[in-house]
């Protein structure tokens, strides 16, 4: 058994050890609340400067900072997600300025800047689909954003340009599978042609390329001989695009040969 005196020295000494880094450390003096606001503070202001003035990579990398240390409950922290996320589009960092932007839609989703957050993500996927040819797949994202920000948020500005940006990319969409028809036709692959010629007038009913890709399918039925067909969209052509006939419609027959 331990004599009291030993059994002192014992205890003293494991103590020791224990903040010595055998176990468990006291806390570190650390910043008070109001030094951290005042931080904050001085971080945001400065990044804005940036931001203001072009600064996009000092912007980022301060209002990086300035969020990291801000008070959750700071009314500020949804217009600093949004130009951190501005900052990151003008640098061409599309997909981190979708994160961003999501971010202050999704966290503060009855912020008055989510719809326009909202708004800018779809604005980012679609700056990257920037050519028809080229895979749709942001375009699709695009689109479906700012399908999300007429569905979460009709009647506001932010949706309302979001159905002019639709009707936009659903141009481009109806270019993709028009220009895909010609590489059809100019192959003689006349039924894949068809297919997609009639995709473009059933699903883009709208677009300007309609007219010439209802042009093209009489032109295939033509080279296939496919009376009845041709009969139909030169009706339509008629119906639909009076104004288009004598253009468009220069490769149908007279209306009474098709009757």
């Amino acid at each position: 058994m331990l004599r009291p005196a030993i059994r002192l020295a014992a205890t003293a000494a494991l103590s020791g050890c224990l903040f010595r880094g055998g176990g468990p450390k006291p806390p570190p003096p650390s910043e008070t609340v109001e030094t951290t606001r005042v931080r904050a503070d001085s971080l945001y202001r400065v990044a804005e400067g940036h931001f203001r003035l072009g600064r996009w990579s000092k912007a980022v990398e301060t209002l990086d900072r300035a969020l990291r240390i801000m008070d959750y409950a700071d009314s500020r922290r949804a217009r600093g997600s949004f130009i951190l996320a501005e900052a990151q589009l003008a640098q061409g960092n599309h997909l981190e300025a979708v994160r961003q932007f999501r971010r202050v839609a999704d966290e503060g989703a009855s912020d008055s800047l989510a719809p326009d957050a909202l708004l800018r993500a779809g604005d980012a996927y679609a700056q990257l689909w920037h050519r028809p040819e080229l895979d749709p797949t942001y375009g699709e994202s695009a689109l479906t954003t700012y399908r999300e920000v007429v569905e979460r948020y009709p009647a506001t500005p932010a949706a309302a340009r979001a159905q002019k940006r639709i009707q936009l990319l659903q141009e481009r969409f109806a270019e993709k599978e028009y220009r895909t028809g010609l590489f059809y036709l100019r192959y003689k692959a006349y039924d894949s042609a068809i297919l997609t010629f009639r995709h473009v007038v059933a699903s883009y009913p709208r677009a300007r390329v309609v007219p010439e890709a209802l042009s093209r399918l009489v032109q295939a039925y033509q080279t296939l001989d496919y009376v009845e067909d041709l009969r139909e969209t030169c009706q339509y052509i008629r119906q639909f695009y009076p104004e288009t006939v004598s253009t468009v419609g220069r490769r149908c027959p007279a209306a009474a040969d098709t009757t």
